[in-house]
């Protein structure tokens, strides 16, 4: 299943972002992404540090393979929205203890932030062809 320009573009921008943000967990941003740990997790520090640089692999792999292994691209766009659903509820925790992350410093802005998941998982999907590939393979109905 090709994919349009568009989409191509859409993929390596979602690519390096994931990427960046990868990197981002694992040096300039950690204390940030610290915060989105869930409480109801973990409240050990070394544990929340493991979650952290984890999650930080699982974004910088990710992003690469989805830059990189275009012929799985479909796999791997359904792989990433799996990805984007499964640290929601980081973002959740965040909200919902009032954390102050990423200059999310009040529960309005932490609220808003919650939109923007599904975008995100749409973003994965869309972009490399795994959102046309499971609309007509009747997956999603």
């Amino acid at each position: 299943m090709k994919i349009t320009i568009f989409q191509n573009a859409m993929r390596v921008i979602l690519a390096l972002f994931m990427i960046l943000a990868g990197i981002g967990h694992l040096t300039f941003n950690r204390n940030e992404f610290l915060a989105q740990v869930p409480r109801w997790l973990t409240n050990n520090e070394a544990i929340m540090d493991f979650v952290v640089i984890a999650s930080g692999l699982i974004e910088v792999l990710l992003g690469m393979a989805i830059l990189f292994v275009y012929k799985h691209r479909i796999k791997l766009g359904i792989a990433l929205a799996a990805f984007f659903i499964i640290i929601l509820p980081g973002n959740l925790s965040q909200y919902t203890n009032s954390i102050n992350a990423f200059g999310l410093d009040t529960d309005k802005k932490r609220l808003i932030r919650l939109f923007f998941q599904p975008i995100l998982v749409l973003w994965s999907l869309y972009s490399t062809g795994a959102l046309g590939y499971l609309l007509n393979k009747k997956i999603i109905k």
